[in-house]
């Protein structure tokens, strides 16, 4: 009898994990945003939605301490910028583990397992900054970490990108490191396997269908439509599963076949590109949802990989440089409201984050009675945008198919929420004024008929904001040039 009930409630409390999110989700939590959800906010959303892995991109004092206690697992990012100090001084590492790992761990409770020494350093658009500081920051990192007695408890790792590999064949089988970086990325991934410690790689199926345009489709995703690429005994269906395996074929190859290998990012974005919208987003991140939740991996490690999902939240002051799309990767908006459904298993689907305040419910739009011809109006559009985030206007975003004056009203609106609607904000040239009525449009349809004029997150303290500085050049000179397009025509 007693050993029937032992069973009974594993049972029960294997099927409690699973509803809870025990075995659940990990998504990056990225911060560069004008109107951030308070940390505290931004835990609770995660522990709703059954997330228990987070991966932060620096060590940010809030964020970490919102984390104490929390039951959330940590990988804790250390930016690019840091490896040359880290590289030529032990002591610096120490005083950094100190600072960033110890003292969250002892003093607030945050279960740190991972630092990410550098964030994709051996990028090609690096141009060679970080190759010569990113192992011996790790090792010092690594030293420091043993020297305050952390050895065991928290393992390093460096995310790389997956074009520090590549296969001559097309096939996974053929994957190698590129002969170039090969002297580099072996002694790390020796000193990683030697230290008990896993490599991360940062998959983007996205990028590979927005960097090629003869890209089949649906090869992106994981339905199983695409013609699948046959590998000897092995067919690859999907480009996710093709791309980490050759980096196990390169691994192999180079003495490597155990070791551990970590997804730090994958996802798919909802705006700033004809590809990156709500139903791509949607169909990407719930075949990557449902196959997390079914513990599937890939055909050469059939052990899944832990997998952080990119984003947690949009950010609208990320670099624009790779694309509009850079600030669109979040599952749930700047706000923490919930962008598409997910089935997230057991019946649950997203929960919108809770007790998020806003500013007055207002909009600045173009005033209906100024004219698009008005002179001003270019160089108003071109004010706002260098100070706020247009990427929504560009071609094939969610705003694209707008007409020129609701173009204006969209751009005056993102500037006048980004300085908290602060008296001033919406004075552009007598071309503007402050509306009660919800402006963004009713009557669009299309894939991406997501539209949204916003009213910014109530950060308590709009006198002591300062002016941005998130000026973003690119989306301006690429917005006054489709505007003007949109009107000449």
């Amino acid at each position: 009898m007693g050993i029937c009930y032992f069973w009974v409630l594993l049972v029960c409390i294997l099927t409690e994990g699973l509803t809870k999110g025990v075995f659940g989700l990990a998504f990056n939590w990225g911060t560069r945003s004008t109107h951030l959800l308070t940390p505290q906010i931004v835990v609770r959303l995660m522990k709703d939605n059954g997330i228990n892995k987070v991966k932060l991109f620096e060590a940010e004092p809030e964020p970490l301490k919102a984390l104490g206690n929390s039951g959330i697992q940590v990988m804790l990012g250390i930016p690019n910028d840091f490896l040359a100090s880290l590289a030529s001084s032990v002591q610096f590492a120490e005083k950094w583990v100190a600072q960033n790992v110890s003292s969250y761990i002892s003093q607030n409770g945050v279960d740190i397992r991972y630092v990410a020494v550098g964030n994709e350093p051996f990028l090609k658009s690096y141009k060679d900054a970080f190759i010569h500081t990113t192992f011996p920051a790790l090792q010092n990192v690594q030293a420091a970490l043993i020297k305050a007695g952390l050895g065991r408890q928290v393992k390093v790792t460096v995310p790389i990108n997956a074009d520090v590999y590549e296969t001559d064949s097309n096939l996974p089988s053929g994957g190698n490191f590129r002969p170039e970086i090969r002297d580099l990325i072996i002694p790390i991934i020796k000193f990683l396997s030697n230290n008990g410690a896993p490599l991360t790689i940062n998959i983007y199926p996205f990028l590979s269908l927005q960097a090629d345009p003869d890209f089949p489709k649906d090869y992106a995703f994981f339905s199983g439509n695409s013609k699948p690429i046959v590998d000897g005994s092995i067919t690859y269906t999907n480009v996710l599963d093709a791309n980490f395996d050759t980096l196990v074929s390169a691994l192999e190859k180079n003495g490597f076949s155990s070791m551990p290998v970590i997804v730090g990012e994958v996802g798919w974005p909802t705006d700033g590109d004809p590809n990156a919208n709500m139903v791509n987003a949607r169909r990407f991140n719930q075949g990557l949802i449902d196959r997390i939740l079914r513990g599937q991996g890939t055909p050469k490690r059939p052990t899944p990989p832990e997998i952080y999902i990119f984003a947690l939240l949009d950010e609208d002051a990320k670099s624009i440089q790779p694309g509009n799309f850079e600030r669109h990767w979040g599952v749930f908006n700047f706000d923490g409201t919930v962008k598409y459904p997910l089935n997230l298993g057991s019946g649950r689907g997203l929960v919108p984050a809770k007790g998020v305040k806003y500013l007055e419910r207002q909009w600045c739009i173009m005033s209906p009675q100024a004219s698009i011809s008005d002179p001003n109006l270019a160089e108003s559009i071109s004010y706002a945008c260098t100070y706020a985030d247009c990427t929504s206007l560009g071609y094939g975003s969610s705003c694209g198919m707008l007409d020129a004056r609701s173009n204006a009203s969209y751009a005056f609106n993102m500037y006048y929420q980004t300085m908290d609607q602060r008296r001033g904000a919406c004075q552009f040239s007598n071309l503007s004024a402050i509306t009660t009525v919800d402006p963004s449009p009713r009557s669009y349809t299309g894939q991406n008929n997501t539209c949204r004029f916003e009213i910014m997150i109530d950060l308590g303290h709009h006198e002591k904001a300062s002016s941005p500085s998130m000026a973003a050049p690119l989306v301006k000179h690429f917005l006054i040039l489709q505007l003007l397009s949109t009107w000449v025509l």
